[in-house]
């Protein structure tokens, strides 16, 4: 069987370009083996679309992930033997992710969506004109992560000005834990972070359940009480649901925006085309997220034996649903490396997932970053990188996010 060699995978250049080691895996096989390793990933789009469909085969628990060690050997790290696993939502099987997903619908519906608009435009106007006023800087915590830090604050209902900083830390974080290439000391220190997350959010949990139902708000975490309380969830679930919000509002929203500053201040014709025709923000929005998809690629566990596209599996392999990889497969699109406007089908892409676990927040993060773009966009006049500092990616096999992009601005 022909595999990719798994140094490849963890290699900082994979990091850092890796649709160039995509691009290597698909000529390979559209399944392909990853080292000596139990490990699988699923590389062409209609390899991704099969086994997304196929639940009964593959699930969507994350019991194992990819680890490179100290010693620069890869392994697959069992999160279950450890005691590590809390599947809700995104890692949830049916029937669990059905009930679960249908609590978390009321304060995701379009309309109350629609309605936080105003309010996010008003914090994204406000941090560009410090960003201008400033000359620059670095658009990270400027806004590419504060914004979405602002939304995950005022989804759960949380309370406090001065937790802004403290969530945008801990919604940057929820990649670091799949990151694969952390030694022990920063593993440490993502646990140390996760338990202090925890407790965090099981205070404002029992805060919220301590008062009357008719006091409690309309926000998600109460309509997670009210799980509780009605028999649908546990209580663990509901805080466990909490935490994977973090990550799944918090920073793939900021790898998404995060991209797409990125790759408007490496093209001034682009930036002159979008200022000029605002309209176009929401197609270029699209080919970002199919470009630079936020998550590289989610897993997958095999139930029992069987096959995908002709590679044989075993009960307990690990599958990576290379989302990134098919967004770019040239037997879908055309000039797949190309960011093209005026793309057919502009959503057909995987950058939100697929299937029955299709990002549920998809509307809003669409909305939060046509909103700092439009804003960014209008309140200056060019946006270019500053020499001074090379951007950098967040070290993750996991998670294409910016970890800092300096700019100058006019």
């Amino acid at each position: 069987m022909k595999a990719i060699d798994d140094k490849d995978f963890f290699s900082t250049h994979g990091i850092e370009n890796p649709q160039v080691l995509y691009a290597k895996i698909r000529s390979i096989a559209p399944v392909c083996q990853i080292g000596e390793m139990r490990a699988f990933f699923v590389g062409t789009h209609a390899a991704v679309e099969e086994a997304v469909k196929r639940h009964e085969d593959f699930s969507a628990n994350l019991n194992a992930m990819l680890v490179c060690g100290d010693d620069e050997k890869p392994y697959v790290l069992d999160l279950k033997a450890l005691g590590a696993t809390n599947n809700v939502i995104a890692t949830a099987d049916e029937p669990d992710h059905a009930v679960q997903r249908k609590l978390m619908l009321p304060p995701l519906k379009q309309s109350r969506i629609a309605e936080l608009e105003p309010e996010l435009r008003a914090f994204a106007r406000e941090r560009v004109a410090v960003f201008v006023k400033n000359g620059g800087g670095d658009i990270c915590p400027a806004l590419s992560e504060s914004l979405p830090s602002y939304v995950v604050m005022k989804l759960l209902g949380l309370e406090g000005d001065t937790a802004l900083e403290a969530i945008r830390r801990w919604a940057m974080m929820g990649g670091d834990f799949l990151a694969g290439r952390l030694d022990n000391v920063q593993m440490n220190a993502v646990f140390v972070e996760s338990a202090a997350l925890m407790e965090y959010l099981a205070n404002w949990f029992d805060t919220l359940q301590a008062r009357k139902s008719t006091e409690r708000g309309d926000s998600l975490t109460a309509r997670l009480v009210d799980g509780v309380e009605e028999g649908l969830i546990t209580r663990e679930q509901a805080i466990g649901i909490l935490i994977i919000l973090f990550g799944a509002a918090g920073e793939s929203t900021a790898s998404l925006l995060g991209s797409a500053v990125r790759l408007l201040v490496e093209d001034d014709g682009l930036q002159d085309k979008l200022r000029a025709n605002p309209e176009l923000i929401p197609n270029f929005i699209e080919e970002v997220v199919r470009l630079e998809t936020p998550f590289k690629f989610h897993y997958r566990f095999v139930n029992h034996d069987t096959q995908l596209c002709g590679t044989p599996l075993k009960a307990g392999d690990v599958l990576l649903l290379g989302w990134a990889s098919a967004n770019r497969d040239p037997a879908v699109w055309e000039d797949a490396d190309m960011l093209k406007l005026d793309r057919k089908l502009p959503e057909r892409h995987f950058g939100f997932g697929y299937g029955i676990h299709f990002c549920i927040g998809a509307p809003l993060a669409r909305l939060e970053v046509r909103v700092a773009l439009e804003e960014l966009l209008a309140g200056t006049q060019r946006i270019a990188p500053d020499p001074g500092y090379p951007y950098a990616f967040a070290p993750s096999v996991f998670v294409r996010r910016m970890q800092h992009l300096h700019l100058r601005v006019a």
